[in-house]
């Protein structure tokens, strides 16, 4: 029995941020927080903060813009964090609201209704809750009889589930699975932090697996294989949790958002994933000349350019390797899933692909597919 992507969905928030309205915001941040302390700045007590801008964002990352769920507080320089009100125990919360618009666009593209869905696993980098799941709230609201379980692999929480997902349809425990990824990125990016207030946007993907020989719709692909790897790292960290409020002197410190080392990752994440896409293909019986495209995380361009080069032996052209940095920012685990979602219906039955994740922890995912229908 072969496992098969069936169908594929995603939800893009109504507002979006550009590159030059960030850095407005972040500008009038520094201004005013250099004009405040300027005393103690011309004394060595506090160091300057610098200004940031368009060419700098873009030359780090490729990104131009990103999509939000909440823009006005996000973009005022006095508060730079995005405001969500309480919903009451009563309300879908907000990551399974975006969860279930993304899920349902999955469902349709694949032909399912709630009855042919057993199981919904929702993989992401920040669960809104502890409990109850977010995923059963998810197939709550789709009306799904089965089961659900959240999960959490960072950036690579999307490939980790579908991974899972497949073992689970292949041991005849659930004929068909959804794997969702809502990500409210901006929820754990420090907006005051110049070197990385530009990386993250709001997003939510969704997909559907099922059994390879139940498949009736276009646009399917086949996995031929997944592979997993983690290696411990604290180059990129968020420290926020639940134990937070036991040592109160620091629960509000940056540390309780997203930091990373940028350099380090950069220089120890390329080799990684990119031996393991090599390995995993020749496990298969499969080179990097087979691959008609890749859809790679979408963290940083340079990353994905250096990772493609080591890969093909070649410059990826923007077929081979797309990217969607430039409209959506990184997006965590969703960012691979919206480039398969949005660059896959050109493929021609037979056609091999890879889609691919790679981020904190570090984690890594691959999973190679063909085009079957």
């Amino acid at each position: 029995m072969g496992i098969a992507i069936s169908g594929t969905g995603l939800y893009t928030p109504a507002q979006s941020i550009s590159n030059e309205e960030l850095v407005e915001a972040f500008n009038a941040y520094v201004r005013k927080f250099n004009d405040q302390n300027k005393d103690a700045i011309a004394k060595g007590e506090v160091e300057a903060l610098q200004e940031s801008s368009v060419e700098f964002i873009e030359k780090a990352s490729g990104i131009k813009a990103r999509y939000v769920v909440e823009k006005e507080h996000t973009l005022d320089p006095d508060i730079m964090c995005p405001r969500f009100p309480e919903r009451s125990n009563d309300e879908l919360s907000i990551l399974a609201e975006m969860g279930v618009l993304a899920a349902r666009d999955a469902m349709k593209a694949a032909d399912k209704t709630a009855d042919d869905i057993d199981a919904v696993l929702v993989a992401c980098s920040n669960l809104q809750r502890a409990y109850p799941a977010i995923s059963i709230e998810v197939q709550d609201a789709l009306g799904i009889d089965g089961f659900g379980f959240d999960m959490n692999v960072a950036c690579s929480s999307a490939t980790f589930g579908i991974q899972a997902a497949a073992d689970m349809i292949s041991a005849g425990n659930a004929r068909s699975i959804l794997v969702v990824n809502p990500e409210i990125c901006t929820g754990h990016l420090n907006f005051r932090d110049r070197d990385s207030h530009f990386i993250f946007g709001d997003v939510a993907t969704a997909v559907v697996l099922e059994d390879e020989e139940v498949v009736k719709t276009r646009d399917s692909f086949k996995i031929l294989g997944t592979r997993l790897k983690t290696s411990f790292s604290n180059n990129i960290r968020n420290n926020f949790g639940f134990l937070n409020r036991t040592a109160p002197e620091t629960a509000g410190d940056k540390d309780k958002l997203f930091v990373q080392e940028g350099r380090k990752v950069f220089k120890e994440v390329v080799p990684l994933v990119s031996d393991m896409i090599v390995s995993h293909l020749e496990d298969l019986g499969k080179s990097a000349h087979d691959l008609k495209r890749m859809w790679l995380h979408q963290a940083n361009k340079n990353m994905n350019d250096l990772i493609s080069r080591k890969v093909l032996g070649h410059d990826p052209d923007k077929d081979q390797a797309p990217v969607i940095l430039d409209e959506y920012a990184n997006t965590s685990s969703a960012g691979s899933i919206i480039a398969f979602h949005k660059y896959k219906s050109d493929m021609g039955v037979g056609d091999l692909g890879l889609i691919c994740s790679f981020g904190a922890g570090y984690s890594a995912g691959t999973v190679v597919v063909e085009k079957i229908s």
